[in-house]
């Protein structure tokens, strides 16, 4: 199934067949990978729905006593091994969500129906779960990946490594976050099924407005092949206005230009606000897609597709409500006015339909209408830095860290305590391995990746000052030697 190993030397496969991989992709992008196995009549439907399920845990050295020499496991393990601490309970029920998909996608398949779900598994939480000996949760999630009759329903998008943040995470460290994960699904589910990956979820539904970091952001995923990437409503923009998309329900173009003016984009799917475990868990977007009906674009009729995104086992909704919401939602949507589809199987249908790229309407990261009806057409870096410290002067809602599933985050802002150490690794990896031009398949270098992504996983700021910090700190220090005692 897989012609690359999914472990080298005891680590994950996160790194060593770039090239081998970006001709894999390169070869497959003009392919339809969905709409060929389709069953939609997208001509005759009134709309659509989309759901995908964000699945993560991070590794922690919590493999012991002592902080220094605990070994790295994973947050699930740490729960598993200890349930009678706080809500670690939920382990079992945990594990259970990761699995679960791989059975109730057969199952409806089997009864005649049309599911679909999108799938977003971090790369530490796949190692995780391998390294528990969860190897039923990987094959279950392998039939639904790689068998013929049931890999239409599924579709797995792309992710951060490590779930790293891309605003605060240096961008060539995001790189690789990008092109490890695509490593590690590959070794795991094979070539075949990477090349069906086409969509991207970015940790945290972050999305960078820096202009310099934004640029980069996107030309990371179109360098890796991906077609799309999903982005929550409020952190976009209309650049003709600075307000906020109006047709929600139908792909734009992420259009993002940086200080130098060199422009790149990539087609942005819109999750639209709100409480996103309840949306998902109780099904929201089919019952919202079913309030609408067909909508113009380019002077073509389209129907319009509601998606959402949510943690696919965190909270109560989603552990207990979800999986019969789910499938009655199926049941009632399969052969209907308004099925359940995969996005890239929609995008696959639309573009068939005559619809161009180019016809989609643009939108760009929230406040960079500010910047740039300041600079002109001419920005240069110095420009817009001067821009940026300008306007941060004058309004006290503008910044540059960047937008997320909520608007009371930051993910640079009380971090300092843990910046400085991520950016300390970051640099020293940077200097004695990326400038170095070091092979990727050498075992110290994938040492020192594992430990520099693992150390940037969200979760060690998310949850603030304390043992999680604590977490975080003791990885970008054992990320840092491994650095020095591979490379010095």
């Amino acid at each position: 199934m897989s012609t690359l190993p999914e472990y080298v030397n005891g680590l994950p496969n996160v790194a060593g067949s770039e090239k081998k991989i970006a001709s894999a992709l390169k070869a497959a992008k003009k392919k339809e990978v969905f709409r060929p196995d389709s069953t939609i009549d997208f001509g005759a439907i009134n709309s659509a729905f989309a759901i995908a399920l964000h699945m993560h845990q991070p590794l922690i050295p919590a493999g012991g006593g002592d902080l220094h020499s605990a070994a790295v496991i994973s947050n699930l393990k740490d729960m598993w091994d200890h349930q009678g601490i706080g809500d670690n309970y939920n382990a079992p029920v945990f594990a259970w969500c990761y699995k679960r998909m791989g059975e109730f996608v057969p199952n409806l398949l089997a009864e005649g129906k049309q599911p679909r779900v999108m799938l977003e598994y971090s790369g530490t939480l796949l190692h995780g779960l391998r390294d528990m000996g969860q190897n039923d949760v990987i094959d279950a999630l392998k039939r639904i990946t790689c068998e013929k009759d049931l890999r239409h329903a599924v579709e797995w998008l792309g992710c951060p490594w490590g779930h790293a943040v891309a605003p605060s995470t240096p961008v060539q460290d995001y790189r690789l976050h990008v092109q490890a994960w695509q490593h590690h699904f590959a070794a795991i589910f094979g070539m075949d099924a990477l090349k069906r990956v086409r969509g991207f979820s970015p940790s945290e539904m972050a999305l960078p407005n820096q202009p310099d970091t934004a640029y980069e952001f996107v030309k990371t995923l179109k360098d890796c092949g991906f077609q799309w990437v999903l982005v929550q409503e409020h952190t976009v923009e209309r650049p003709e206005n600075g307000w906020g998309p109006e047709l929600k329900h139908l792909p734009h173009r992420l259009v993002c230009r940086n200080s130098d003016g060199k422009s790149t984009e990539i087609i942005a799917i819109i999750k639209t606000q709100g409480s996103d475990t309840k949306l998902v868990a109780q099904m929201q977007p089919y019952y919202e897609a079913k309030s609408l009906s067909r909508w113009e674009l380019a002077g073509k009729s389209v129907p319009p597709l509601v998606t959402q995104i949510a943690d696919g086992e965190n909270g109560g909704v989603m552990m207990n409500e979800f999986p019969n919401m789910y499938h009655q939602a199926v049941h009632e949507s399969s052969g209907s006015g308004t099925p359940v589809m995969n996005v890239t199987e929609y995008l696959e249908h639309l573009f068939a339909a005559g619809i161009k790229e180019s016809d989609l309407p643009v939108i760009q990261p929230i406040h960079q209408k500010k910047i740039w009806d300041r600079v002109g057409d001419a920005p240069g870096p110095e420009k817009v830095a001067a821009a940026i410290e300008e306007i941060k002067q004058e309004d006290h809602q503008f910044h540059m860290d960047g937008g997320s599933w909520t608007n009371d985050i930051s993910w640079v802002r009380g971090y300092e305590s843990l910046l400085g150490p991520m950016e300390k690794v970051s640099a020293h990896f940077n200097e004695a391995v990326l400038k170095n031009g070091v092979e990727t398949d050498d075992d110290r270098y994938r040492d020192a990746l594992f430990h520099l992504m693992t150390s940037q996983t969200s979760c060690f700021r998310y949850w603030g000052e304390g043992t999680w910090t604590d977490y975080g700190k003791e990885l970008c220090r054992r990320a840092d030697q491994a650095v020095t005692q591979g490379y010095g």
